[in-house]
């Protein structure tokens, strides 16, 4: 293990945090909140402070691999997590630390959850670093650090791999450095592009940037209490195609770039991502259609929260869905497990693995009946290794059981009902946000204890590292603490062993 090298990425984490507080910064000097500047201020010079003094000492050795990589990316997550909790904490927006530690993570892992009930009560500042780190999350955060700066040279593709999303990540041309700023510039331009879009469609400036950072990192922070429900159809539009948008491989923006329209158009994983979502929003929209003036709005809000749940975005184009069928909102929660495509900022199982899945169960029925046939199965034009169906059992197997462990927990300590422990399980792990209960919407959690909101903080995590780095980190840190207990152990098997020797000696 590279301690040293992980080290220095997590210093690289703190330098960057730091810079990322310039723009609470400078929106609280815009907006006058001179208080909260001086938070966010005094914050972001510690932490880039701290953090250039920390990579300053340079490790020896700056080649590791994937255990590195997970470790690095797992410790990453979680320490970042932590310093955006810091201004939101000091700044007086959020006043117990766990609920502002819930509040960042749920934003830079882009899930979208919240603890405020008011969300329009908290400074400007604090709103768009809410939202902010969505954009942040939502391509990952070492991934921009490679866009910037080579902080691993030749042995970057490990933290690439364990930071994004889907079953396989390869690079886009052959230097990581150079695959991480085509990412960026792509996540970029259409960020800018929606942000025009919005302006054009009546938003400030203000509000048109937030909800943009939180469409593009399919986060679903808002400025507002109603989400996008109190903005005109355009807009409405606008987010929803948006969010479609970014839910899609980031393959598919490449490969327009370079004029490869076949193999953008080519992708299989895409060509189920439209189906399920054109299915969903027609069963959706005939079990709503009753509940809306017209046909055109029924289907805008049915297509909207279709698009906002199965890219796990989480943001509203109506105030309430308490008031939905439950045959549109079991169609919803199906869709948070789905998810959006692989290589994309959309959380959940994601399409890609649910193919690969379904063809490998597929090959293992076919074989059953020809067991001499050789077969072979391909997911988007490419054969599937064994090593790959073997991480998408693994992840599955790891998904089950945090899944399964997280809902007994907030069950022994919530006791509350079902629908409500496994709809807000899924939300968090599968980073979506919102959630269903019996009365019909949890739309906060702020009302659940500390112990309930620490065990959401970790699967937020879990979900947008795809479990395998945090089982890696735990299994090591499990591990650590275990290895004087264990020589405890065997100090203490071999002197009954001796003692056992005396006495047949004797």
């Amino acid at each position: 293990m590279n301690l040293s090298m992980i080290f220095y990425v997590l210093s690289w984490v703190l330098c960057f945090s730091g810079v990322f507080l310039t723009v609470p910064v400078i929106t609280a000097a815009a907006y006058g909140e001179w208080d909260v500047f001086v938070v966010y201020l005094t914050t972001a010079i510690i932490y880039f402070a701290l953090g250039f003094i920390c990579m300053r000492r340079k490790p020896k050795e700056k080649r590791f691999y994937a255990r590195d990589g997970y470790m690095a990316v797992a410790f990453s997550w979680f320490l970042i997590g932590f310093l955006g909790a810091v201004p939101l904490f000091m700044s007086g927006d959020i006043q117990n630390f766990i609920d502002a530690l819930f509040e960042s993570v749920s934003g830079f892992t882009t899930t979208g959850a919240t603890i405020l009930d008011d969300v329009e009560s908290i400074s400007r500042a604090g709103s768009l670093w809410r939202c902010f780190t969505h954009w942040v999350g939502g391509m990952g955060i070492l991934v921009f650090a490679m866009a910037v700066f080579s902080i691993a040279g030749g042995s970057g593709i490990y933290l690439m791999r364990a930071e994004s999303t889907g079953a396989t990540v390869e690079k886009l041309v052959p230097k990581i450095r150079e695959s991480a700023g085509l990412l960026y510039g792509i996540y970029t331009g259409l960020t800018v592009f929606e942000t025009v879009l919005l302006i054009f469609g009546g938003m400030s400036f203000y509000e048109a940037i937030t909800t943009a950072f939180s469409t593009a990192g399919t986060g679903g922070f808002s400025t507002l209490n109603s989400s996008i429900a109190g903005y005109s159809p355009f807009v409405q539009y606008v987010v929803a195609i948006f969010m479609a948008l970014f839910g899609l491989n980031f393959n598919v923006y490449f490969c327009i770039l370079l004029r490869k329209f076949r193999r953008a158009l080519g992708l299989e994983e895409c060509h189920w991502y439209v189906f399920i979502m054109a299915i969903a929003t027609i069963i959706v929209w005939y079990d709503n259609i009753s509940s809306f003036p017209t046909i055109e709005e029924a289907f805008r809000h049915s297509f909207f929260q279709v698009s906002s749940i199965m890219t796990t975005t989480g943001s509203l184009s109506v105030y309430t869905l308490a008031d939905w069928g439950w045959l549109a909102k079991g169609v919803l929660v199906i869709l948070m497990f789905i998810g959006a495509c692989g290589g994309s900022t959309g959380g959940g199982i994601k399409i890609s693995r649910l193919l690969i899945l379904g063809k490998y169960c597929k090959q293992k029925v076919i074989s059953l009946l020809h067991p001499k046939l050789v077969s072979r199965f391909k997911v988007n034009g490419s054969d599937v290794s064994r090593e790959t169906v073997h991480g998408v059992l693994l992840y599955l197997i790891g998904y089950i059981f945090i899944f399964s462990i997280s809902a007994f927990v907030v069950l022994l300590f919530e006791r509350c009902d079902l629908i409500t422990v496994f709809t807000c399980t899924a939300s968090a792990i599968n980073n979506v946000g919102p959630a269903f209960s019996l009365d019909g919407y949890v739309s906060s959690f702020s009302d659940f204890s500390a112990i309930t909101k620490l065990v959401f903080v970790f699967d937020m995590i879990a979900g947008r590292l795809e479990i395998i780095p945090v089982l890696v980190m735990v299994s090591y840190l499990g591990g650590s603490v275990s290895k004087p207990f264990r020589f405890i152990y065997r100090k203490a098997l071999l002197r009954h062993d001796e003692d056992e020797d005396k006495e047949s000696t004797t």
